[in-house]
């Protein structure tokens, strides 16, 4: 069925690049260009591009924008600054969570949304039947592209590129501007590789010259295309959660590790429910762990205890490259998610042990 598929901008740069294209929330997405090993150490090491145009962009604009912004979020946007970006999640009306997303405030009544691909046509659903006030919503999302930009040697890659001192923008800070002479593109400090770097937000008419910019300005510095394939164990190094793994529609923020981007100090969505849930405690917490020895743990994977009982499940796991060790996600009872915990992985009827541990797995660069 590919040709049902979405493609992005660039889907033949990609297949030109010889790319692995794969089904992805719903679009043709190239998972590796080379090997996932390869890839992943490039932008750990140095500087990788990623093309996330998959992900969606919903503009909120108006008097009303903030508004609807605090009722459907969990996490402060009156907090947000001119030129800031705000991770948050959208709550649902049982607890668990509907995508989790980037806010981002470009200016005073005027904010971008970034959400999740295979989410974007429930969000815009979930955020639209929520807009009783009259906030301006725009699905934009097939006028961007996005690109990654990641890695220590990112902002060196970028700058000849642009007039903006990328070193000056911090965290979760972004600035509008011209970038390889293509008007209107923002430039973020985000990611979701803990390496470092940027995502550039791009009017899908400038897409493939911006792409090629980048290219040739970071090729002293040793850039390559990277597929999904190594963006999965960047992030879960991280420790970053993935929807559809480790964040559901059945998961609340506070089981999932998010309680800190969910504020009560506003109302919104379920908010009385998950402030009692708070008070009260939660019975299951998602942890991260490492594998004591071989063994690559994997979604869906049971976590059991040294008696063999059921206590949890792999929401998503891999073999770390920077560890050369197993390492996974999963929910466990609230009795084993203190780093140290002893929990076993069921690996075709084989309790394989594993140790909780403080996240993230590794520092987001290596050396």
């Amino acid at each position: 069925m590919s040709e049902a598929l979405k493609t992005v901008a660039l889907n033949d740069v990609h297949q030109q690049l010889g790319a692995k294209m794969v089904p992805f929330a719903g679009f043709n997405m190239p998972v590796r260009y080379s090997s996932d090993l390869e890839e992943h150490r490039t932008v750990r090491r140095g500087v990788g591009i990623f093309d996330v145009s998959h992900m969606g962009e919903f503009r909120v604009r108006g008097p009303q924008a903030l508004d609807l912004i605090q009722r459907v979020t969990t996490n402060d946007a009156s907090k947000l600054q001119d030129g800031k970006a705000q991770y948050s999640c959208l709550p649902n009306e049982e607890g668990g969570i509907v995508d989790d997303l980037l806010v981002y405030k470009l200016a005073d009544e005027d904010y971008l949304l970034v959400v999740n691909a295979g989410n974007i046509d429930k969000d815009w659903a979930w955020i639209s039947a929520r807009n009783t006030e009259g906030a301006e919503l725009e699905n934009q999302s097939e006028q961007w592209s996005l690109f990654a930009v990641q890695g220590p040697k990112a902002a060196a890659a970028l700058q000849s590129l642009t007039d903006t001192d990328l070193a000056s923008i911090p965290y979760y800070s972004f600035v509008q501007g011209t970038l390889a002479g293509a008007p209107g593109v923002i430039l973020s400090a985000t990611g979701y590789t803990g390496a470092g770097g940027f995502e550039l937000y791009v009017p899908n008419e400038y897409a493939q010259h911006v792409w090629e910019a980048v290219m040739e300005a970071g090729q002293e510095y040793g850039i390559k295309p990277i597929g999904l394939g190594a963006r999965d164990t960047l992030r879960l190094e991280m420790g970053y959660c993935l929807y559809g793994n480790d964040i559901t529609d059945e998961t609340s923020p506070l089981e999932a590790g998010l309680g800190w981007i969910t504020k009560f100090t506003k109302d919104f969505t379920n908010a009385d429910a998950l402030k009692q849930q708070k008070t009260e405690g939660v019975t299951r917490k998602l942890v991260g762990f490492v594998m004591d020895g071989p063994g690559i743990p994997r979604s869906h994977y049971e976590l059991v205890n040294e008696a063999g009982e059921k206590i949890g499940e792999v929401t998503s796991g891999t073999q770390s490259p920077s560890l050369s060790k197993g390492v996974g996600l999963g929910y466990v009872q609230t009795a084993y998610s203190q780093p140290g915990s002893q929990v076993f992985v069921l690996v075709r009827g084989k309790q394989l042990p594993a140790t909780v541990t403080k996240l993230p797995f590794v520092s987001g660069t290596e050396a």
